[in-house]
């Protein structure tokens, strides 16, 4: 048991509409599979979690082969080192990295993948919960270890040629899993301790005043009640405050929330679980990001001023209604929902839109004016579209857009302006002139000077520019 291939799949969904995630390792030498644990968020703790439950369970490789995500490797990260990267410290496994984009390198786990999707996953589903996904994982593995006849072994099942870690060994080295994957230490009570009786005369030591203060009945208030001891997390989402620092730039559990500098000194409260984190100033929601805190995390948290959290600042989503979320459109006009990237359109590049999701149709916001900019179908499922971040009851209708709508464009050398991927010719006496076109569904409107021209339109291209483009040399037309 020299080295392991580990890796994360997807594409097993659960009957609400979310993806489940696989954690999956393979022993090299052997092809046994060492690790299958289904997740419904890849974090790194939940990547460590299965990593070490399979350490337990057969002793540690001497290597473990990875690619390049970030639950295994900061590598193009912040730098630093991960909780996988300690684990394989602390127990003696050397790990090692593939190359950017060489998926072949760890070829053997993504045949696992393979044999496991065909097999198992393209027929089955959706799963009923998490618990269902799993079971039918561990069925499934226990054929291929100790059943299935595997090629590559000359049709010997990789049960016959696996060998753990003997476990008088593992005795020699116990194995070693960092504190914040084996749980928050519990306070002791304090009513636990006895008590210590002491003469009438004699002060308790552990109740004396310090130096140079005077107590409650001194300063005749009355007597100074002991400070309540901190409750412990039982669980679910919290709240707690934090200043802006100078900076603008705050810091909670490793990760910086950029603020700006106009907030320095503001008192900000986070509204965080294990899923997203809501920062708010007021009372009024700044911002929402994706939480990357552990319940260790939030326990932490918790016990240094947190307090268990009301409701979202989100509005939960209805079944029977439209739902709304906020995204930025990327260069290339794509918009990522529900772990897919959609096409926008190109022309929203880098803009903030508002996103109304109804049953089949995706509308594109302005999220000041609420003008309709485009509209696509919806390709995702009904239930899907209610556990998507950020979520939140539709707003008034979409206004639609004005038409026509004006654009300017630039002749060339032989008259001719190009709207909507559409030539209009005006003639040569035009050529470099830059002329006004009032676009609708039907007609293009060019003011000329010798009066509007009026053409019908034969496409349905959306408008990409306004603006006129660069100007072209006409010196040779006379």
């Amino acid at each position: 048991m020299e080295l392991w291939q580990m890796d994360i799949v997807g594409g097993v969904f659960l009957a609400d509409g979310r993806e489940v995630k696989v954690v999956t390792g393979v022993d090299d030498q052997s092809r046994y599979c060492v690790i299958v644990k289904a997740v419904l968020r890849a974090t790194g703790r939940a990547v460590c979690l299965a990593f070490v439950e399979a350490l337990r369970a057969f002793g540690a490789p001497g290597e473990v082969l990875t690619d390049n995500g970030k639950q295994f490797t900061a590598r193009f990260g912040h730098g630093g080192e991960v909780l996988f990267d300690r684990i394989c410290r602390d127990n003696g496994i050397t790990h090692r990295l593939t190359q950017p984009r060489s998926p072949t390198t760890t070829g053997k786990v993504e045949r696992f993948h393979q044999s496991m999707g065909r097999e198992l996953l393209d027929d089955a589903g959706p799963f009923e919960d998490l618990a269902a996904v799993q079971a039918a994982l561990d069925a499934w593995v226990a054929g291929y270890n100790t059943v299935r006849p595997h090629q590559s072994l000359d049709m010997a099942c990789p049960a016959e040629r696996f060998n753990p870690v003997p476990e008088a060994e593992r005795d020699l080295l116990p194995l070693r899993v960092p504190p914040i994957l084996t749980g928050a230490p519990q306070p002791s009570s304090a009513a636990a301790e006895p008590p210590v009786e002491l003469p009438a005369d004699v002060a308790d030591p552990r109740h004396q005043e310090p130096p140079g203060e005077v107590s409650g009945d001194q300063a005749g208030v009355g007597q100074v009640e002991p400070a309540p001891v901190s409750a412990v997390w039982q669980g679910g989402p919290i709240e707690f405050e934090r200043v802006v620092p100078p900076s603008g730039n705050l810091g909670v559990a490793g990760k910086q929330f950029w603020l700006g500098t106009s907030r320095a000194g503001q008192v900000l409260t986070f509204w965080a679980d294990t899923d997203v984190i809501h920062l708010l100033a007021g009372g009024v929601r700044l911002k929402s990001l994706r939480s990357h805190l552990s319940t260790a995390d939030l326990a932490a948290l918790f016990a240094r001023g947190g307090r268990a959290a009301g409701p979202s600042p989100l509005p939960q989503a209805e079944t029977d209604a439209a739902l709304e979320v906020e995204r930025t459109v990327t260069k290339y006009g794509m918009v990522s929902l529900g772990g897919r990237y959609l096409l926008a359109a190109e022309i929203l590049a880098r803009r903030r839109v508002t996103i109304r999701i109804e049953e089949t149709t995706l509308m594109f916001l302005d999220p000041d004016t609420r003008e309709l900019l485009r509209t696509r179908p919806n390709p995702l499922i009904w239930p899907k579209c209610l556990l998507l971040r950020g979520a939140r009851p539709a707003g008034p209708p979409p206004v639609l857009a004005r038409s026509p709508v004006t654009v300017q464009r630039r002749a060339n050398s032989f008259g001719v302006i190009m709207v909507c991927r559409q030539t209009v010719s005006l003639g040569r006496r035009h050529a470099g002139e830059v002329v006004t076109v009032h676009v609708s569904d039907t007609t293009f409107t060019i003011d000329l000077d010798e009066g509007p021209r009026t053409v019908r339109r034969t496409t349905d291209i959306p408008i990409r520019n306004h603006k006129a483009h660069r100007p072209r040399k006409v010196d040779h037309v006379s």
